[in-house]
């Protein structure tokens, strides 16, 4: 048998945590002088309220070796394989973690997988693992299977404003846009686990319909390009694209995902984004 294990930057469900059983860690939040674990002592609502009236902008911590210690142990006696699908090493210390508890417990098979991405990409391949773990494909393949597509994943989305990831260390490459933000609205990419930018345009409107021919034209409508939404507290928008790229694809159904906490604490309210794999 193979468990997933994942954290709340994979933005899956609770619909499809019950589904197929996921264990999700929470990353850590920390507000002022409070710290809290994603969505289990905040959420989103809740996060952006305490946001506004903030002293200090929030800051991050990935999950403590601890609590990965505490779902291992569950395992102990049994000879289930855990893969453990989690976020870039270059934006968060999660890998780390995983792979420092699982030191404690050389008689498991844990293999603690990173990505390379975050947010909806991420929990794509989640959901794909879990599928291919019930549909009874071994833990290697699925491991094979989780690396030969994350070089394939492709990732744009836009800002309201780059102060969040220049405060928050995240900003990559796209640090040479500062000096220009005021004149450009940049459309930004996850490459080799690190923000870069991708392009410029002179105004939101702009940005949003390049980003729908930019994913419009990578995507071959043959395959199955696991195209995914994702925002930061703009619904609205957010659902215009689901539309539009729904249209333009003849894609019935593409899963729109909320930004959690500790990636608004990062890309700041407003990040609007795409995914999808070639």
């Amino acid at each position: 048998m193979i468990q997933i294990i994942t954290d709340t930057t994979a933005v899956v469900s609770k619909e499809d945590i019950e589904r197929y059983s996921l264990i999700v860690i929470p990353q850590v939040i920390h507000i002022d002088d409070e710290t809290y674990l994603e969505g289990i002592e905040i959420d989103v609502p809740q996060f952006l309220a305490k946001l506004r009236s903030a002293k200090n902008l929030p800051k991050t911590a990935a999950p403590p070796p601890e609590l990965f210690t505490k779902e291992f142990a569950r395992f102990t006696d049994t000879n289930i394989t855990i893969l453990c699908i989690h976020p870039s090493s270059e934006v968060s210390g999660t890998v780390r973690s995983a792979t420092v508890a699982a030191q404690d417990f050389p008689h498991l098979d844990i293999r603690v997988i990173d990505t390379r991405l975050i947010a909806s990409p991420l929990a794509t391949l989640v959901l794909l693992a879990a599928q291919w773990a019930k549909d009874g494909v071994e833990a290697d393949e699925i491991v094979t299977r989780i690396h030969e597509l994350t070089p394939r994943c492709h990732v744009f989305f836009m800002v309201d404003t780059l102060e969040y990831l220049a405060k928050g260390g995240r900003i990559g490459g796209a640090a040479a846009l500062l000096g220009s933000v005021l004149q450009i609205k940049p459309i930004l990419t996850f490459k080799d686990g690190r923000v870069e930018p991708f392009e410029k345009e002179r105004t939101y409107k702009r940005a949003f319909e390049r980003m729908i021919a930019i994913t419009v034209e990578k995507i071959n409508k043959e395959k199955d390009c696991y195209l995914t939404v994702m925002h930061a507290g703009v619904e609205e928008q957010a659902q215009e694209l689901v539309h539009r790229l729904s249209t333009e694809l003849s894609i019935p159904h593409i899963p729109l995902y909320e930004m959690p906490p500790a990636i608004i604490t990062h890309g700041g309210p407003g990040i609007l984004g795409i995914s999808f794999f070639t």
